[in-house]
């Protein structure tokens, strides 16, 4: 029956620590670049500036009111995907920054 060092469960820790570092940099950098960009929230943005102009033209309050309540929460659900996504770049980056530091003080 062979044993597992210390060294070697440190040097696997380090490794994992890496890679979940890697992944959450990676999911991060998706959530920037694909999520707070996507067609759907610029489509309702678009449509919801159309109901706005409709409801200026035709002087209908309540739409001009619930228009601009929609518009303030698509903005809103942008900022909270780009904040997502930021979080969880640099988690991935501080998690593999830690990792590196690990890897290089087990000599």
């Amino acid at each position: 029956m062979e044993y597992v060092s210390i060294y070697e469960i440190k040097i696997a820790m380090a490794v994992l620590l890496f890679i979940f570092g890697a992944l959450s940099l990676l999911i991060g950098i998706f959530f920037l670049v694909i999520r707070s960009t996507g067609k759907e929230v610029r489509a309702l943005a678009n449509q919801t500036a159309q109901l706005v102009k409709k409801g200026l033209a035709e002087e209908v309050s309540g739409l001009v009111g619930n228009a601009s309540s929609l518009l303030s929460a698509t903005n809103e659900l942008v900022r909270t995907s780009a904040g997502i996504g930021v979080f969880l770049s640099v988690l991935g980056f501080l998690l593999m920054t830690v990792a590196t530091w690990l890897i290089l003080k087990l000599e």
